[in-house]
């Protein structure tokens, strides 16, 4: 028997059905989600019952399970708090690593506080009540005139008043100018390099601040030691003496220990032949590497000031001319990537500047801009007299005495044979072989770390006594507070006192009050006992209803409370009295009596 032959499906049909498949699935999952499960007289559900195939007779659920539970744990207040404490402490700490980074809860170490810090509180500035309730202190506009006449009367002052001297929006051709550093200057500062600086920031595991060891401070950038702390602090941070074959050996110690307190340093000369710490430097990254052992390799970034040696550094470490090496600033211009090792790759970045207040010459003797670029360089030697020993000077150029540094330019013209026409010296031209030997390390200068202790001290100590002068003056303004809210306690309990002496105490005293009152009728204060105590027997009849087993008040003890209220009353009005009389004048005295109607 021979089979039907099939009609071979076209694409055009394989297409068709595949739509009428995904229509036709579109089509039941909108019926099933329109579907409303049937239930019974007493609300249990039958049939159709939501994203369900089958008819069910119970509502579906999920089965609890207690695997649920099996790896969370609950934690104290207590102990939660001294978690943070600790971590914020061995985060702080650039010679503690954590291992295991992603299994810590690092998002409990973060407060809240730094959130709150960012946002505006209003309230501390102002409360709500001086603001919108009724102690509300805010300002009304000052308008200067409410009218049109009174605007116009204004602008016809102002015209008559204007002169040209007092007009600010007059452009003026000043007769001097300030200067303007040349764009040179700013060499390692554009745009450009910082990009390439945050890209090796972001794609290396371990960073490395290379410094010179006869000017670290200078050769420091602050401003990406502070970012990597906030925005990646994840990352390990090192600090590397570069150039210790120009310092003596007591500087670099010195340094080390100084600038250890903040990260970890180390002493480095670069050289293929003959080096220094590449040892030590190869087995802390090996360390690193074993740390991060999840992943495939690590990445070290090499950053800092230029003609600092980065790319040096890392020839020394591949015992190969890898990186385009030359005592000029400027060599490098775009990172690049170097494999050291199957699991340590290294990133060259072009050297950058921070923007400081550093002078031109300062520039200049840090090795950022290259000395042929920078035009008239002649004052800077003057600088460079300043700081070197004059034995230092003596020995690499063979002059022993000058006047200025004019002159030791002329002399060391007239020796090296740089002269124009005429025996006139090249001033320019000299003051540039020296700089470039100053870069180069030619003429021996390092600062003095123990200078640069003592001043950090001082600084220091500054200003803790700052903040400490800060915390007696708030001391003593709670204390100025604190006394003048006693005295002011003081002064009320004496007013309270002075008020119970005066109050009579005996009938006696009372019978003598009575008798100074001359203006006081005593018909009208048997009226007024009348009215109360009619009164009070209303008052006492309410009671008596509500109320059972009440004692019944006899109307004589009804009338002694009346009259002691009513003399009470009498005296307090007639003390009033007393104080505006001494203030008033004799005449005016007999105006204000007290009418005794208006009490009663």
């Amino acid at each position: 028997m021979s089979r039907p032959n099939k009609k071979k499906q076209t694409q055009k049909d394989k297409v068709k059905d595949k739509l009428d498949r995904e229509r036709k699935q579109k089509e039941k999952r909108l019926k099933m989600y329109k579907t409303r499960p049937q239930r019974n007289r007493m609300g249990k559900i039958i049939t159709g019952s939501y994203m369900s195939k089958t008819p069910t007779i119970q509502e579906p659920r999920i089965a609890p399970n207690y695997h649920w539970f099996e790896n969370t744990r609950t934690i104290n207040q207590k102990e939660l708090s001294h978690f943070r404490e600790v971590v914020k402490e061995k985060m702080k700490d650039p010679y503690t690593v954590f291992l295991k980074r992603q299994k810590i809860p690092l998002s409990l170490v973060k407060d809240d506080d730094e959130k709150k810090e960012k946002r505006m509180n209003l309230l501390s500035i102002e409360s709500y009540d001086e603001t919108f309730t009724q102690k509300k202190r805010r300002k009304k506009p000052k308008l200067n005139s409410f009218s049109i006449n009174n605007l116009m009367e204004r602008v016809e002052k102002n015209s008559s008043d204007y002169t040209q001297t007092n007009d600010r929006n007059i452009i003026r051709e000043q007769d001097y100018r300030e200067l303007v550093r040349k764009r040179v200057f700013d060499k390692g500062s554009s745009n450009r390099i910082w990009t390439e600086l945050y890209k090796v920031i972001d794609s290396s595991d371990v960073l490395i601040e290379v410094l010179d060891a006869r000017n670290p401070m200078g050769t420091r950038t602050p401003h990406i030691e502070k970012y990597v702390k906030k925005r990646a602090a994840h990352k390990h941070f090192i600090l590397l003496l570069n150039k210790c074959d120009l310092v003596p050996v007591w500087s670099t110690r010195k340094w080390v220990q100084i600038l250890s307190k903040e990260y970890p340093t180390l002493a480095f000369h670069a050289s293929i032949t003959n080096s220094f710490g590449k040892g030590a430097l190869i087995k802390l990254l090996q360390q690193f590497s074993v740390l991060h052992s999840d992943r495939k390799q690590i990445s070290v970034g090499f950053i800092g000031y230029p003609n600092v040696g980065k790319s040096s550094v890392i020839n020394t470490l591949s015992n190969k001319k890898v990186c385009k090496v030359a005592p000029i600033p400027g060599e490098t211009k775009v990172w690049q990537y170097i494999t050291l090792m199957k699991r340590i790759y290294l990133i060259d970045c072009p050297g950058m500047v921070y923007r400081t207040d550093d002078s031109e010459d300062d520039i200049l003797l840090k090795g950022v801009v290259r000395v042929e670029r920078a035009g008239y360089v002649v004052d800077t030697v003057k600088e460079i007299l300043k700081k070197v020993k004059k034995e230092y000077i003596v020995k690499t150029y063979g002059i022993e005495e000058w006047d200025d540094y004019v002159d030791f330019i002329e002399k060391l013209a007239a020796k090296t044979g740089k002269l124009k026409k005429g025996g006139i010296p090249e001033m320019n031209l000299v003051a540039r072989q020296v700089i470039d030997d100053w870069q180069r390390g030619k003429i021996p200068y390092f600062e003095n770390p123990y200078e640069f202790e003592e001043s950090s001290n001082k600084k220091s100590k500054n200003k803790s006594n700052n903040k400490n002068e800060k915390k007696n003056e708030k001391k003593n303004e709670k204390k100025k507070k604190n006394e003048k809210e006693e005295q002011e306690e003081k002064e009320k309990e004496e007013t309270e006192e002075t008020e119970t002496e005066n109050e009579p105490e005996n009938k006696n005293e009372e019978l003598e009050i009575d008798q100074n009152f001359d203006e006081l009728n005593v018909k009208e204060i048997l009226i007024a006992e009348k009215e109360t105590s009619n009164v009070n027997k209303n008052k006492g009849k309410e009671k008596k209803k509500k109320v059972k087993g009440e004692e019944k008040t006899t109307k004589l003890d009804k009338n002694e409370n009346k009259k002691n209220q009513i003399k009470r009353e009498i005296e307090e009005k007639l003390q009033k009295s007393k104080g505006k009389k001494e203030k008033v004048d004799k005449e005016d005295e007999k105006k204000e009596k007290i009418e005794w109607d208006d009490l009663f």
